[in-house]
């Protein structure tokens, strides 16, 4: 099973190429899996068994994720909204959380934990204090 390209290539259905010049007769190919060209004598070569290994490692991000701006207590995260000019023409624009980093006293853990915080969770925390607020949460302190 042949297929005939246009460039004047041939690819069948072994591990050969065979390349064919439209105004010459002669066929280069090997079965060792390179082919030389007459007229530039450059070697192309190829294996299908054997598997190149990547240069370097999987792919890593180079910078730090960014932390998301949503609270984990309160679940609070940006509203969109219309800016609205003297014109009346509104643009969308995003209205972000009021997020605070704070350290609070985790009375059961005797310690501080640094949490990013709302300033609607802190005033909530104040009230009903942080064990509360975090298991209503769902959120392991232990973990923080």
């Amino acid at each position: 099973m042949t297929t005939m390209a246009t460039a004047g290539v041939v690819i069948g259905s072994s591990s050969s190429i065979c390349i064919r010049r439209p105004h010459q007769s002669k066929v280069f190919s090997s079965e060792l899996g390179f082919v030389t060209s007459q007229l530039s004598g450059i070697q192309i070569s190829y294996n299908l068994s054997h598997v190149p290994k990547p240069i370097s490692s999987p792919f890593s991000p180079a910078l730090q994720p960014v932390a998301r701006r949503i609270c984990p207590f309160t679940g609070k995260k940006a509203n969109r909204a219309n800016k609205v000019s003297f014109s009346n023409h509104k643009t969308k624009k995003l209205q972000f959380v009021n997020l605070q980093y704070k350290k609070v006293w985790w009375e059961a853990g005797k310690r501080y934990v640094k949490l990013r915080l709302s300033t609607k969770a802190i005033k909530t925390i104040e009230k009903n204090g942080l064990d509360a607020v975090a298991k209503k949460a769902g959120i392991d302190l232990r973990k923080e």
